[in-house]
């Protein structure tokens, strides 16, 4: 938000993943810095944000930047965030938005959430703005490709900015190959309706419970802890195809270890930065997009494996091709577990 000088002060929340990836390209020409010194790191982490994000006008001039702080974020408390002031008091003309050199850094799938504005902390916010009826300051996401963002425009309120969330959560589910082998393993010998949506709406309903505990920060657990569970729910489910044909209780399976997925969703909504007041949109949008990339994924799966069953089988499910995919599941599954307990790097 513009200010009667012309200054801004601009947000960048970052987890430390971002901080690695940063150091990665970075690190070549700090060989030679004693990264044990106090405010060294905060300084090149500064220093590498600065250089990659811009306000400028149409015509390409950027305005004077420097750093005002590197450091915890305390609104969320899985990020960090590095804080610039903006002077384009030289630069004429509308004022644009320019983070793609960051996001370029960070990778394809790169996203994320800033706040730009004087104003400095939530005490100026009207009660509207703060539980997201009113656009607040200076929040806006932003994507790889989208356009560079005009500051002379009004920004997003957080409902606005819902269909991001929801392309957010779509997103998770399709990247995130962990889950889609859970899903594949609950469903190798279904082949009803019922049972798969007895399956789908157990997991629905206990993954969006932690989902929504984790992101309003009701409960927090280790992100490691839940990765790690993830994997083995994915091993437990892979290896029961091999005792058991029974789908109809299937259901208790997803709904128990749906508690444990929805803290990995959660991480997914969660690295966005989202601040507290933007929650409940960004909450209800993220979750939606999950379980419309899960039901896509289901829409796939059954009827393939239906086709597959008239016509190489009679009708009937294979046990050697249940047991062929969940051996290759559990074994991706053991993968994962042995990465994330840091056996495999």
């Amino acid at each position: 938000m513009s200010e009667p000088n012309n200054h801004y002060r601009v947000e960048v929340g970052f987890l430390g993943t971002d901080i690695e990836r940063m150091f990665a390209e970075n690190k070549p020409k700090q060989a030679d810095v004693d990264l044990t010194e106090p405010g060294v790191i905060e300084g090149m982490i500064g220093k590498f944000v600065q250089s990659r994000v811009d306000l400028q006008n149409a015509e390409g001039q950027t305005c004077a930047s420097k750093v005002v702080s590197v450091g915890e974020d305390p609104a969320n408390p899985y990020d960090s965030k590095a804080v610039l002031r903006m002077d384009c008091s030289a630069v004429p003309g509308k004022i644009f938005y320019n983070p793609f050199r960051l996001l370029n850094a960070q990778g394809p799938r790169a996203k994320h959430f800033v706040s730009i504005g004087e104003k400095g902390d939530e005490s100026k916010l009207t009660e509207a703005q703060r539980v997201g009826r009113e656009p607040s300051p200076g929040q806006v996401m932003i994507f790889p490709g989208d356009a560079m963002i005009d500051l002379s425009q009004p920004l997003l309120t957080p409902w606005e900015m819902a269909p991001k969330f929801l392309y957010a959560g779509i997103e998770h589910i399709m990247t995130g190959y962990d889950h889609i082998c859970f899903l594949l393993a609950v469903v190798l010998w279904a082949s009803r309706a019922w049972p798969v949506i007895k399956i789908v709406t157990a997991f629905t309903v206990s993954h969006s419970i932690t989902l929504s505990l984790a992101a309003l920060q009701i409960v927090n657990l280790p992100s490691a802890w839940t990765e790690i569970a993830i994997a083995l729910s994915i091993i437990y489910v892979a290896l029961e195809n091999f005792f058991t044909r029974k789908v109809d209780g299937r259901w208790r399976d997803t709904f128990v270890f749906g508690f444990v997925h929805g803290f990995g969703f959660a991480s997914g909504l969660i690295e966005l930065g989202v601040p507290q007041r933007a929650i409940v949109p960004a909450l209800a949008s993220f979750n939606i997009g999950v379980e419309i990339g899960q039901i896509g994924v289901v829409l796939v799966v059954i009827p393939l494996l239906v086709f597959i069953d008239k016509t190489f089988f009679k009708g009937e499910r294979n046990l050697r091709l249940v047991q062929v995919c969940s051996g290759v599941i559990a074994c991706f599954g053991g993968y994962w577990f042995f990465v994330r307990i840091g056996v495999l790097s």
